[in-house]
């Protein structure tokens, strides 16, 4: 299991500008969390999804090929770090 931190920049207003997720061994969200400007906090796993908020269908892949983009910097966090998100 990984746990991870991404902080996306960007101007949209209504997006959320946090990231965290717990990838499971196969590569797929097990648990996320996203965090917006106004401090609202979306949560979802494999039973509470919404129109808002889903795990990813894919594989998310490499934490490194996200934080190879621009607009995300991306670490590895630990389990309790994700768990007070």
């Amino acid at each position: 299991m990984e746990y991870w931190k991404v902080r996306w920049n960007h101007g949209f207003p209504d997006e959320a500008v946090v990231f965290y997720s717990e990838v499971g061994d196969d590569g797929y969200e097990v648990r996320k969390v996203q965090v917006y400007r106004d401090g609202r906090r979306l949560k979802a796993d494999c039973l509470h999804e919404s129109g808002e908020i889903g795990l990813s269908e894919v594989p998310v892949g490499r934490i490194e090929d996200v934080a190879a983009q621009s607009e995300f910097v991306a670490e590895l966090i630990e389990r309790g770090e994700f768990d007070s998100a």
